[in-house]
């Protein structure tokens, strides 16, 4: 087994839905190359993501896609330092072909390994920028599993302040757009078609921000859009309407619970990660609001808003590099509670086996 001290580059896999990602990140010389492949037109023609196709497909794509990420980076596999890869949370069958490809590398490399928390890697996405946040922080994870508020006290300590009761933001997006008649995948759809509506034309209701906490509701604002919809003319111009209305709607929802947890916490930094984080209304009222209120707010660039490898190959170097790494069995988790990680610790000769 190779050392420890992950001098040389990390390789990060993500597979735990429908894109299959890889990396490669040097903690000195920040990330070297990476790739994305999506599956949007595999699964367009079911209007979701079907499972069993997902997984077949991170089969074919992901080797040919860590020898072009590699080659692009001007590496070989015996110059990497260690392998990433996300264990959770997911779909089953997808976790399990990232992780069993890993392990498989790893073994035969003789080289330390890591599953990494999919929203951890989220989470530290930002870091992955020039201008990088320094914890503490509050950060907003919305994309289509999850809306979670989460204090992140340090790296690798997090604490949850709020958390969706229903639907995930991401997946009120693609919902609303489904049931006015845009096609898979909607949410993107109906954030560029709310740029063409009127603005205040549909107003809609902003969920729980009428009562104290940091929880998230948005299977009510969808109703709301459904009637809207059903008892319009339902012609392009109110399509559009609505969209906006409804984009509206939801960015000033979680606006207004971003600035309450920064308030519980005292906290002066805000992060934006998740799918929905590359939302150009929402990026633009957090950004005025960090502006009006003396707070600052971090965003990854879109492309790693959206899963991807690079945020995982920068979380695992991190647990890497603090002597935390996997035993040699292949172990996923569909769920897995953020708050249930084990703390970054300083770096040290030691190795902590999670299994």
């Amino acid at each position: 087994m190779s050392d420890l001290s992950i001098a040389k580059p990390v390789l990060g896999i993500e597979s735990s839905c429908d894109e299959t990602g890889v990396a490669v990140y040097d903690l000195e010389r920040g990330l070297l190359a990476h790739r994305l492949y999506s599956q949007i037109r595999l699964h367009a023609e079911y209007g979701g993501v079907v499972p069993e196709l997902a997984s077949r497909d991170h089969v074919r794509k992901l080797l040919p896609l860590v020898r072009e990420t590699l080659a692009a980076a001007g590496l070989g596999v015996s110059d990497l330092g260690g392998i990433a890869y996300t264990a959770g949370p997911g779909l089953i069958g997808a976790l399990l072909v990232g992780a069993a490809a890993a392990r498989a590398l790893a073994w035969s490399l003789e080289l330390p390994a890591i599953g990494v928390h999919h929203m951890e890697g989220h989470l530290l996405a930002p870091l992955l920028e020039a201008d990088a946040p320094e914890a503490p922080f509050v950060a907003l994870l919305v994309s289509g599993g999850h809306s979670m508020l989460i204090a992140v006290d340090a790296i690798g300590s997090y604490r949850l302040l709020g958390d969706t009761l229903d639907d995930a933001a991401g997946e009120a997006f693609d919902k609303t757009a489904k049931l006015m008649g845009l096609p898979y995948p909607g949410g993107p759809q109906l954030a560029r078609l709310a740029e063409s509506g009127v603005p205040g034309r549909y107003r809609f209701s902003r969920p729980m921000t009428d009562r104290p906490g940091l929880d998230f509701s948005f299977s009510g604002l969808k109703t709301q859009v459904l009637l809207a919809w059903q008892n319009s003319d339902q012609t392009d111009a109110t399509r559009a309407d609505i969209a906006r209305g409804f984009e509206e709607a939801m960015v000033d929802t979680l606006r207004i619970k971003c600035l309450r947890a920064l308030e519980v916490t005292a906290a002066r930094s805000l992060v934006i990660a998740g799918g929905v984080g590359a939302n150009k209304r929402l990026r633009a009222q957090l950004a005025q609001a960090g502006q009006d209120k003396g707070f600052r707010v971090y965003f990854p660039r879109p492309e790693f808003c959206t899963d991807n490898g690079a945020m995982i190959a920068l979380a695992g170097a991190l647990r890497l590099r603090a002597g935390q790494l996997d035993g040699a069995g292949i172990q996923v988790f569909p769920r897995w509670d953020l708050e249930s990680l084990s703390p970054l610790e300083p770096e040290s000769d030691a190795v902590t086996e999670k299994y």
